[in-house]
This record gives structure tokens, sequence and C-alpha cells, in this order.
């Protein structure tokens, strides 16, 4: 008897690959040996991938159904290119092959859940007819098709299907942190995450396996819901979790600072579970688990290497798991679990059902989701939380009409940053003059920013003209790389922004303007006063506000969003239809980027222009991340701000050589042990290093 199909010849790119890492999939109607079709009902969207696709549509429904078909038109399955991740579905079966001998005998018109997650199976959808935005999941028509090597799931006995397909897609999880809590004989337990179901059922987990004696706390984000009383969503979670808290994720540190006042010594938690991929949440964790306790991510993608290095950074040895893969008899014992939670889970619907809300979308999400949809009309795209933050604090200032200094490296966006404030300033509707400083000779300095006279000096207009304060007059000046200037023209910069006065060169007659002005440098203003090389009057006098654009390898989630903006700019430019595959996001995302978003830019234009095919390949951005990584590498030294400022810079920098040279060796040599032999390191050194980098 042949082996049974697992979707290989469904694999259309690239070629050679199993289902799950393929980048598409063929998803023709038309059966084969092997293989059965579902008609679709239910799809459950594994929750960080759901989250992800709201948060890139600003939650906007429409725009969230066109994002998920696109996903399996370019793809051929639903499998989110940004988290890698798919999720589970129920439907029924409408046609079975002949040549089909599957792991569990099916029949036409049977229900059945598809447990194998969607990245490993060719979807055709329709119709999205509705979305459930609390439990990330959506109704629609269409098609699957199951292989007779994936494992399935038939319901012996009615369950609501919503409630089952959360369940089966943490399944694997949930019997894993079954394993860890019985076999470390964990006691005190803290759930961390958004979502009240998932923290649910984790909770329901622990108490069959410690028993009677568990401990369990709840730490939900404190702008999880605005529409619901932090008192009822205690009351809902009583009394599976013992303790519940609020924190503030953004700020890990303060968080953990609050809460470890209120938990009880001997309460230090022996098992610390990550249900979301929220940052934030694997520094609380391995702030939160005691020495030498278990941190449990459900996913891998959970931020798990982010806290090995965390654990790492401040001395503390912890146990670290990730389960999310099939598990012998783990199904068997989820639906256990999901009997008994039947009765909870119901409180949670009536409790989302009186506040009478069409999603879950809090005020400060709804806030966030505001200012992000500013950005990105104002050209300014972004989704890491570093840059959120900053994002609103420049939709704040630019309320005020005061003067600004922007501050970042070279190409980190600081234009983009001034669009934004004039964008949502009370001038928008008046110019903005932007002007760079470097490019000004200092012997035309006072003119062209001032105007002139006719006949003030040769060469001059007969007509005369105005200067740049002129031309901002009721709007804004942007004067970039204003450290270039001289020290006599900043006094006569100082003069003016004091006074809002200034004669034109040869002129006797002082004009009036009204102008907000904003500058920018690459390096920090204070250390350029500190050095003598920029008046501390005029420092003072712009410095009403200080916006800190930071470098994006600090920022890393704006590098995905950055590179598919790019990468779809450079088709409408060329007529194009590329797309970057997962393996070249990952290597995007790990470059250390000392050009910032002006050198992603150009490493973007490039791939398109230079890949072959449609899909842009790690081994494509590889190729020319590498080409200059020597010059690279001596710019970032050469620069001020790098010396200067930035003390860590030299450590990252050797670590980001260091994790290419083991990269290059475990690809080459497939095996730790032969990597190791090659770079002439102890295995174990090697296996650390290699769990460090996320390989």
């Amino acid at each position: 008897m042949r082996e049974r199909t697992f979707g290989l010849e469904r694999v259309l790119e690239p070629a050679g690959v199993f289902p799950p890492v393929a980048w598409k999939l063929d998803n023709d109607r038309k059966l084969r040996p092997g293989e059965a079709r579902i008609r679709l009902e239910m799809i459950n969207i594994e929750w960080d991938s759901f989250q992800q696709i709201c948060s890139s549509c600003s939650y906007d429904e429409d725009k969230i159904k066109a994002r998920i078909l696109d996903i399996i038109e370019k793809r051929g399955k639903l499998h989110n290119p940004f988290t890698r991740s798919g999720g589970v579905l129920s439907g029924t079966v409408e046609e079975i092959h002949p040549d089909f001998h599957g792991m569990m005998d099916i029949e036409t018109g049977e229900k059945i859940y598809c447990i194998t997650s969607l990245g490993c199976l060719p979807i055709s959808i329709d119709r999205i007819h509705r979305i459930d935005y609390e439990f990330g999941q959506i109704y629609c028509d269409g098609y699957a098709i199951h292989f007779e090597a994936n494992p399935i799931y038939k319901p012996n006995y009615p369950m609501e299907t919503r409630y089952a397909l959360t369940a089966i897609d943490e399944a694997g999880s949930l019997y894993g942190t079954y394993r860890v809590a019985t076999e470390n004989n964990c006691r005190n337990v803290v759930i961390i995450g958004n979502n009240l179901h998932t923290m649910m059922f984790y909770a329901a987990t622990i108490r069959e396996a410690i028993g009677p004696q568990y401990h369990v706390i709840a730490i939900i984000g404190e702008d999880y819901n605005d529409d619901i009383s932090r008192k009822e969503i205690k009351k809902v979670l009583k009394p599976l979790f013992r303790e519940v808290y609020f924190a503030d994720f953004r700020e890990p540190v303060k968080a953990y600072q609050k809460l470890a006042g209120r938990i009880e010594p001997e309460r230090e938690p022996d098992l610390v579970i990550i249900t979301d991929d929220v940052s934030g949440t694997e520094t609380l964790g391995v702030q939160m688990v005691k020495p030498n306790g278990c941190i449990y991510f459900s996913s891998i993608d959970n931020n798990y290497s982010s806290a090995v290095l965390c654990a790492e950074s401040i001395g503390k040895v912890v146990n670290t798991y990730a389960f999310d893969q099939y598990i012998e008899g783990y199904l068997e014992f989820t639906i256990q679990i999901l009997q008994t939670l039947r009765p909870k889970l119901k409180e949670i619907d009536q409790l989302y059902g009186d506040s009478k809300r069409k999603s879950r979308i809090t005020r400060s999400r709804a806030n966030t989701m505001a200012l992000e949809q500013a950005g990105r009309d104002d050209g300014f795209i972004y989704q890491d939380i570093v840059t959120r933050g900053m994002v609103e604090e420049v939709m704040n200032v630019a309320r005020y009409d005061c003067n600004v200094i922007i501050q970042g490296e070279t190409g980190v966006g600081k234009e983009k940053v001034l669009e934004l404030i004039h964008q949502n300033s009370e001038r928008h509707s008046k110019p903005c003059i932007k002007i760079n400083c470097a490019t000004i000779a200092e012997s035309l300095a006072e003119s062209e920013f001032f105007g002139y006279e006719p006949g003030s000096f040769t060469g001059a207009q007969a007509s005369g003209k105005a200067g740049y304060f002129e031309m901002a007059n009721e709007g804004i000046l942007f004067l970039d790389e204003i450290g270039t200037l001289s020290l006599n023209m900043q006094s006569k910069l100082l003069r003016v922004i004091q006074e809002n006065t200034f004669y034109r060169v040869g002129g006797t007659k002082p004009i009036s303007v009204n102008v907000r002005v904003i500058c920018a440098n690459n390096v920090p203003l204070r250390q350029l006063v500190d050095e003598g090389k920029f008046r501390e009057d005029l420092y003072y006098r712009l410095n009403i506000c200080t916006i800190d654009v930071p470098p994006l390898r600090e920022r890393r989630a704006d590098i995905l969003v950055l590179a598919e903006a790019f990468v779809k700019s450079c088709n409408r430019r060329y007529g194009t239809d590329k797309e970057m595959s997962p393996g070249a996001l990952s290597s995007l995302y790990d470059y250390y980027w000392p050009g910032n978003v002006r050198e992603l830019e150009n490493v973007v234009h490039r791939l398109v222009i230079r890949s072959v095919g449609n899909v842009i390949a790690s081994e494509d951005v590889d190729a020319i991340l590498n080409e200059n990584a020597y010059g690279d590498l001596v710019k970032s030294i050469k620069k001020v701000s790098f010396t200067r400022r930035d003390n860590l810079d030299f450590r990252q920098l050797m670590e980001q050589q260091e994790k290419q040279i083991i990269e290059y060796a475990l690809k080459k040599e497939r095996t730790t042990r032969k990597a190791a032999e090659l770079l002439g390191l102890p295995q174990t050194t090697l296996a650390r290093k290699k769990l460090k980098y996320g390989l």
C-alpha cells in the first residue's frame, strides 16, 4: 500500500518543500488520489494572525474580508505571512476520491473538524458571511482539500462549533501545558493574555493537572476592554482564577513592579503561561516566574526567543517550553476540558452580549486605529508598539502651535514625522516649506532665509526675492540638518524666532511673520550645544518639544509592514505582482539596518528588480544584504551618533555578524554537530547560540 498523501503534490512554489513551508499551494477543487473535499462552514483563524489582520485593516470589516481573501488568492491557503500561522476549520465532507485511505473513516455528508493547520491545506473561499471578533472566526462558503494523512475529529455528540474550534486550535498547547505542570509539580501559575476564552481553557487545564490545591492568577492587558468593567471580567473568570490583575504590557518592567507587591512571596509562580503574541508579555513573564521555574508559550512565535534573551540578560535561569504540534491523545483531553468548561464559556458570551458591541474594540485601541489611519493617509506606515507610542506623541504635539525638534539617525523618517505634524495641525492648509540647511552656502544663507530687496548685491534679481520665512508665513518652516548652520546664522535665526520680525537684505522696512519652526538633526542638538557648535539660547527657543524617532532596529515590527508597502509601490511602478516569502521577511526582520527606512526602501526596490519569479526568497535578500555588509558596518561605526549615544551598538553589530556565520554553517551542514565542527565550536555552545538567535 502506498504512503498516505499529505499534500506534496499540491505544492506550487517553491517546488520540493512540504505544504506548511510552501509559499503557494494548488487549491484546484478537482480531487487527486488520497484527497477529500470539505465544504467550509466556519474557520477559526489563529488568534495572533486574526489580530494582525484586523489591526492592519484598522478593524474595517470589508478590508478584513478582502485581506483574508487576498491571502488565499495569492497563496492557495490561509497562511498569514507575517505571523506564519493559520488556524483550523469545520465543514461537511463533500466528495472523497475513490483512492482515499484516511487515518479515520469518513463519509460524504459527515461534519468533521480538520485538526491540521490551515497553513497546510489548499483552501478556496467564495464568500465570507460574518466575522466573530470575540473568537477570531469567520463564517464562509468555499472548500478545503483534506489529505488522508491529516488528523480529523468527528464529534460524537452535538457541540457548539465556535467553542470546539477554539479548543481544537489550542489543543496541542493545552495538553503540553498539562504535561509541563504535572511533570514539574507546579502549584502556583500565572496566565498572561488578552483573550478570555483562551485564558479560561488554560486555567481549566491547570486545574485538571494540579487538582483542587491549584492557584492560578490572570494578568490581562489593561486596555483590553473599555466597555466591560473590570469587576465584571473578574467575576466571570472566578473561581477558575483565584486572582485577576490588569497590567500595561507596553511597560512590562513598571507592570511587574506594581504586581510584585500584590502577590504573596509563597505564591511566586512555578509556571507562567503566555497565551498571546503581545510585545512585553515575555518580559513580564520572565520577571514573574521564580528562578528555575517554567515559562510556557502557546505558540513558538509568542516572543519565545525574546524571553530567552531577557532571562539571560538578568541572569535568571528559567525553563522555556513551546508546543504547537500534534501530540498523541491531546484531542480527547481537550474535548474533556471543553465539556467541563462549557458553562463558563456561555457566561463570557453573555458578558459580551450585554455590552452590545459589534466587535471587541477598546477605546484605546480605537484611538490607535485612528492614529494608524492618519499615519497611513499621510504616508506614514508603522506597526511596532515603539513607533505607536511615538505617533501618539506626534499627534498630541501637532495640536499645539509650538516649535519642535525632531531627532533621529539618517534615514529614520524625520520628514515623514514632519508631514504627520503638518497634516494634523491647525496650519494644515497653509504652506510647509522644507529646507535642507546643509545645502546652503554660508555666503548666501542670510538672503535665502530673509530674502533681499532689488539691487541689494551683484547678481540679485531686479525684482528682489522673498526668503524662506516669508514663503512659510502662516505655515511651517522645516529646517533639516539645522546643526550645520554657522553660529552667526544661528544668532540671526534666534532673533527672528523671538521677535517674529526681520529685515530683508538691503531692506529698511521690518517684515512681520507668523511661522511655526520645526527643525531636525541626525546628531542631537544638545550634544552640539555641549560641543560649542550650537547656540544654547537658540536650542532652548526651539526645544519646546523634542521628538526622538527611533532607528528601525529598535522598532522591528515596522520592517514587515514597510517592506510590504515598498513592494506594492514597486509593483505599481513596474507593473509586477511580486510578494515577499516568509523567509525573505524574516531575513529583513533580522538585519541591523544601519541606513534605516531609506536603506530598507532601497533594498526592497533592488529585490523587486533583481528577483526572478513572483516570490522574493530569503536567498535573494541575503545576497543583497551581504553585498555591502562590510561597508555598512564601517559606515555605522563612523557615525557620531553611534559612538556617542549608543554604547550597545558595537555588541549588536558583532552579534549580527555572529548570527550570519552560524546561520551559514547550519544551512551548509544541516545539523548542529556538523556545523559546530565546521566552526570549531563545542556543539553545546553552538546549540545555545542557535537558540539565542532563533535559528
